[in-house]
């Protein structure tokens, strides 16, 4: 059966639809990074903060210094315009891979699920034929001409997309969305918007966004799969990613969301209204066997593990953390709060109150609130601080609200708890947090 499947999946098909997405990724993947800078964030998050968060474990990257990150961006921004050229194709995309990794992983203030999904995607087109055709590369070295490509290197952009919209519908079905919750926040906060705001504001449309979102997500792929709704769904699929663009502004996303559609629409459909060239039978290269298919199925089966990690933790993932990032749970809910830190030391017992201003942005004020992970962080950067002024035996406590959802604020971290004690376990329940 493995055999047999390994063999269908081999199969060399048209490859318009590789090509097509290459085309417009690359473009993404420019406006991405040079949007980045052109928006001013790329000074928010990483020129301005004293401080970074970065994952835990990658705690060796860094910011560059200066405009550095400027830079960064806008070398990334042409790595992504050759991608779409098709220009040294294979060493731009590892090169965006690399840089974008490293950026990802660099910050977690300003964390969005749409540049992790970036980042899985510029892993899939590391290991894929998509600069044989339309593409400077195949102009310049006419051996590499190609009309085909492995039919895996279709299904693995389905298979993720299936998996994605799958978990976001899942991830919803909890009953703050249910009843519109997070939709009323938000919406009623942009009430102001032209010619949408008065409607944003009435609650039966707030209720149809809510439960909409969930059959979006639940139905768009089998809709996309089948030929007799695909129109549909492909209509149904630009509205909805053109709504969220216009009242959240989520970046280049909507825009990859509709481009989503190539990979399930038939191929000769694609060749016919973006390119002229035509199959011929002898135009089929015989590839060798490659690692390629097999990385990118563990890379698949990752990707649907991980989003369940959260069922090992105990309590909410929405209120705890613990397993909600890498995992599709893309805006559902609304969450904030505050959060003071006092440090005592041990030798005079004298104590103080950590003037977060000192070291923080007021959005990194926001996160350290409610995300454990980004508040344990910040404690092993102000026992280094204390340390360094010669307290290095010191307690630090920290005592705050957060609301989920608009519901009364409640406390997150248990305040006597001594967190310069705490150690990090990644796989392990964080018992100084309050469950409810």
């Amino acid at each position: 059966m493995m055999l047999g499947l390994r063999k269908t999946l081999s199969r060399e098909v048209d490859n318009a639809q590789l090509i097509l997405f290459r085309l417009i990724y690359g473009l993404l993947l420019t406006i991405e990074a040079w949007g980045a800078i052109l928006t001013g964030w790329v000074n928010r998050v990483f020129i301005e903060p004293k401080l970074n968060f970065p994952f835990i474990d990658f705690d060796f990257l860094h910011p560059l210094k200066g405009n550095g990150m400027i830079y960064y961006y806008v070398i990334m921004g042409f790595f992504g315009l050759m991608v779409m050229l098709g220009l040294k194709y294979r060493l731009a995309i590892i090169s965006y891979t690399i840089m974008w990794a490293i950026v990802y992983f660099m910050q977690k203030t300003s964390y969005n699920n749409h540049y992790y999904l970036i980042m899985v995607f510029n892993f899939i087109f590391c290991f894929l034929p998509a600069h044989e055709y339309a593409s400077l590369d195949s102009k310049q070295k006419p051996a590499l001409l190609s009309l085909h490509c492995p039919l895996w290197s279709i299904w693995i952009f389905k298979a993720m997309i299936l998996t994605v919209y799958l978990y976001s519908a899942v991830a919803k079905m909890y009953p703050a969305w249910l009843a519109a919750e997070p939709i009323k926040i938000w919406f009623t906060a942009k009430s102001h918007y032209w010619l949408i705001g008065s409607l944003l504001e009435k609650e039966w449309f707030q209720y149809f966004v809510a439960w909409g979102g969930i059959l979006f997500d639940l139905l768009i792929g089998p809709a996309l799969l089948w030929r007799n709704t695909r129109k549909v769904a492909f209509g149904l699929s630009i509205f909805f990613h053109l709504f969220n663009s216009a009242v959240f502004q989520v970046g280049v996303f909507p825009y990859l969301g509709i481009s989503f559609a190539i990979f399930f629409f038939d191929r000769e459909l694609i060749r016919k209204l973006f390119f002229k060239a035509k199959l011929k039978v002898d135009d089929l290269k015989q590839r060798r066997s490659s690692l390629a298919p097999i990385l990118l199925g563990l890379l698949l089966i990752v990707q649907f593990l991980l989003p369940l990690r959260h069922w090992c933790f105990p309590g909410d993932v929405n209120w705890t953390e613990e397993g909600h990032r890498l995992s599709w749970h893309m805006m559902l809910r609304v969450k904030g709060g505050y959060v003071g830190l006092t440090v005592v030391n041990n030798d005079t017992k004298e104590s103080e109150s950590v003037n977060l201003d000192d070291y923080l942005s007021k959005k990194q004020q926001r996160a350290i609130a409610s995300r454990p992970d980004m508040l344990w962080q910040f404690v092993q950067y102000l026992k280094e601080a204390y340390a360094e002024q010669g307290n290095k035996d010191i307690s630090i406590y920290a005592k705050g609200a957060v609301s989920l959802n608009a519901a009364p604020p409640r406390p997150l971290y248990d305040s006597e708890r001594d967190l310069a004690k705490v150690e990090w376990h990644a796989f392990e329940s964080k018992d100084w947090l309050i469950h409810y």
